[in-house]
Protein backbone atom coordinates (compact mmCIF):
# COMPACT_ATOMS: atom_id res chain seq x y z
CA UNK A 1 0.00 0.00 0.00
CA UNK A 2 1.12 3.43 -0.79
CA UNK A 3 2.13 5.19 2.29
CA UNK A 4 2.68 8.64 1.13
CA UNK A 5 5.82 10.27 -0.52
CA UNK A 6 9.22 9.78 0.05
CA UNK A 7 11.26 11.25 -2.59
CA UNK A 8 11.26 12.83 -5.95
CA UNK A 9 14.48 12.65 -8.41
CA UNK A 10 15.35 15.02 -11.34
CA UNK A 11 18.14 14.79 -13.65
CA UNK A 12 20.97 17.22 -14.16
CA UNK A 13 23.57 17.75 -16.82
CA UNK A 14 25.32 19.97 -14.23
CA UNK A 15 24.93 18.51 -10.89
CA UNK A 16 26.81 21.87 -9.18
CA UNK A 17 24.94 24.12 -11.13
CA UNK A 18 21.64 22.15 -10.13
CA UNK A 19 22.94 22.21 -6.37
CA UNK A 20 23.63 25.74 -6.23
CA UNK A 21 20.40 26.87 -8.36
CA UNK A 22 18.10 25.01 -5.72
CA UNK A 23 20.20 25.83 -2.73
CA UNK A 24 19.54 29.53 -3.79
CA UNK A 25 15.52 28.63 -4.47
CA UNK A 26 14.86 26.51 -1.34
CA UNK A 27 17.24 28.69 1.03
CA UNK A 28 19.13 25.48 2.78
CA UNK A 29 21.95 23.56 1.24
CA UNK A 30 21.35 19.50 0.33
CA UNK A 31 21.52 17.67 3.49
CA UNK A 32 23.01 14.50 1.90
CA UNK A 33 25.90 14.67 -1.66
CA UNK A 34 27.79 11.39 -3.03
CA UNK A 35 30.52 11.02 -3.39
CA UNK A 36 31.17 13.72 -0.26
CA UNK A 37 32.69 16.96 -1.67
CA UNK A 38 35.39 18.08 -2.88
CA UNK A 39 34.27 15.13 -5.62
CA UNK A 40 31.70 16.29 -7.82
CA UNK A 41 28.61 15.51 -7.17
CA UNK A 42 26.75 12.17 -8.64
CA UNK A 43 23.66 12.30 -6.73
CA UNK A 44 22.60 15.24 -4.17
CA UNK A 45 19.34 15.28 -2.22
CA UNK A 46 17.59 17.96 -0.45
CA UNK A 47 15.06 17.81 2.54
CA UNK A 48 11.73 20.17 2.09
CA UNK A 49 8.84 21.47 3.76
CA UNK A 50 6.70 20.10 6.84
CA UNK A 51 7.21 16.47 6.04
CA UNK A 52 10.96 17.03 5.18
CA UNK A 53 10.34 15.65 1.83
CA UNK A 54 12.96 14.11 -0.36
CA UNK A 55 13.98 16.50 -3.67
CA UNK A 56 16.63 14.24 -4.96
CA UNK A 57 19.17 15.24 -8.60
CA UNK A 58 21.27 12.55 -10.17
CA UNK A 59 23.64 12.82 -12.90
CA UNK A 60 21.72 12.60 -16.04
CA UNK A 61 24.56 9.77 -17.14
CA UNK A 62 23.55 7.88 -14.23
CA UNK A 63 19.65 7.72 -15.69
CA UNK A 64 17.48 5.31 -17.42
CA UNK A 65 18.20 4.73 -20.94
CA UNK A 66 14.55 6.05 -21.80
CA UNK A 67 14.23 8.85 -19.91
CA UNK A 68 13.32 11.88 -21.65
CA UNK A 69 15.85 14.77 -22.23
CA UNK A 70 12.87 17.42 -22.20
CA UNK A 71 10.42 18.29 -20.07
CA UNK A 72 7.34 16.02 -19.59
CA UNK A 73 5.63 13.03 -18.23
CA UNK A 74 4.30 13.21 -14.77
CA UNK A 75 4.42 16.31 -12.68
CA UNK A 76 4.75 16.15 -8.86
CA UNK A 77 2.95 19.46 -7.34
CA UNK A 78 4.12 20.46 -4.16
CA UNK A 79 2.03 22.81 -2.32
CA UNK A 80 2.80 26.57 -2.44
CA UNK A 81 1.26 29.32 0.27
CA UNK A 82 1.59 32.09 -2.17
CA UNK A 83 1.58 30.75 -5.61
CA UNK A 84 2.00 33.98 -7.55
CA UNK A 85 5.13 34.99 -5.72
CA UNK A 86 6.62 31.72 -5.94
CA UNK A 87 6.32 32.15 -9.60
CA UNK A 88 7.54 35.04 -9.39
CA UNK A 89 10.98 33.91 -7.60
CA UNK A 90 11.21 31.06 -9.84
CA UNK A 91 11.29 32.99 -12.90
CA UNK A 92 13.53 35.34 -11.40
CA UNK A 93 15.76 32.60 -11.05
CA UNK A 94 15.51 31.72 -14.60
CA UNK A 95 12.77 29.04 -14.74
CA UNK A 96 10.44 29.11 -17.49
CA UNK A 97 6.84 28.80 -17.54
CA UNK A 98 5.74 25.12 -18.32
CA UNK A 99 2.19 25.42 -17.64
CA UNK A 100 -0.08 28.63 -17.21
CA UNK A 101 -1.69 29.18 -13.72
CA UNK A 102 -4.58 27.09 -14.04
CA UNK A 103 -8.16 27.12 -11.63
CA UNK A 104 -8.89 23.63 -10.96
CA UNK A 105 -12.33 23.21 -10.40
CA UNK A 106 -13.68 25.62 -7.44
CA UNK A 107 -12.82 25.81 -3.61
CA UNK A 108 -9.47 27.15 -4.35
CA UNK A 109 -7.05 24.83 -6.29
CA UNK A 110 -4.27 26.36 -8.22
CA UNK A 111 -1.78 25.17 -9.98
CA UNK A 112 1.23 26.26 -12.26
CA UNK A 113 4.36 24.38 -13.95
CA UNK A 114 7.74 25.85 -14.26
CA UNK A 115 11.21 24.07 -15.91
CA UNK A 116 13.69 24.48 -14.61
CA UNK A 117 17.44 25.63 -16.03
CA UNK A 118 18.43 21.84 -16.25
CA UNK A 119 15.12 20.85 -17.94
CA UNK A 120 13.15 19.21 -14.88
CA UNK A 121 9.34 20.00 -14.46
CA UNK A 122 8.80 21.78 -10.91
CA UNK A 123 4.56 21.67 -10.64
CA UNK A 124 3.46 23.86 -7.70
CA UNK A 125 -0.06 24.11 -6.15
CA UNK A 126 -2.22 26.06 -3.80
CA UNK A 127 -4.05 23.09 -2.29
CA UNK A 128 -6.64 23.87 0.51
CA UNK A 129 -6.39 20.32 0.83
CA UNK A 130 -3.10 20.03 2.43
CA UNK A 131 -3.88 23.03 4.72
CA UNK A 132 -6.38 21.16 5.94
CA UNK A 133 -4.26 18.18 6.88
CA UNK A 134 -1.56 20.12 8.14
CA UNK A 135 -4.30 22.12 10.65
CA UNK A 136 -5.57 18.96 11.57
CA UNK A 137 -2.18 17.47 12.44
CA UNK A 138 -0.92 20.15 14.43
CA UNK A 139 -4.17 20.33 16.31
Amino acid sequence: MFRGFATITFYADDLSAARDWYTELLGIPPYYAFPQPPAPPAYLEFRVGDDEDELGFIDRRYGPSGASLGPGGAVMFWHVDDLAGTLDRLFRLGATEYEAVTERGTGGFTTASVVDPFGNVLGLMHNPHYLEVLAAREA
